[in-house]
């Protein structure tokens, strides 16, 4: 299998031992995006809909640098870490897909995630033939 790593500047850089995507075959592999702004490297401000609104933000700049967007992602796996903000959440969310093509989704509450965040999501794409 040829294995290659996508990275981006227009996404905050990696911050542990992962790449922000692996292409592998004609499939993508998302790291988990949370809501840092890519310039300053810091938590945006505004509470979940802002970090919604970042995290979907730096998670189509890996998607694009890939070769994909957010028409080709078959799966998503999203993490709060209140579910108290689920409605909100997923009205950011849904503004990033079209609903008739929509990604299978798995959502999860958390104890904690990276930099006390309230959001992270990874996805899976298929690149077109």
């Amino acid at each position: 299998m040829n294995k290659q790593i996508i990275a981006t500047e227009k996404a905050p850089e990696a911050i542990g031992p992962y790449s922000q995507a692996v292409k592998a075959g004609n499939m993508i592999f998302t790291s988990g995006q949370i809501g840092l702004d890519p310039k300053t490297m810091t938590v945006v401000e505004g509470g979940i809909e802002s970090q919604t609104k970042q995290v979907m933000t730096n998670l189509g700049e890996v998607l694009e640098a890939a070769g994909t967007g957010f028409n080709d992602v078959v799966k998503t796996t999203c993490y709060l870490s209140d579910m108290d903000n689920f409605k909100a959440f997923n009205g950011v969310y849904a503004s990033f897909f079209d609903a008739a093509i929509a990604p299978a989704r798995a959502t999860v509450a958390v104890k904690t995630l990276p930099l006390g965040v309230l959001v992270e999501v990874d996805a899976v794409a298929v690149l077109k033939d």
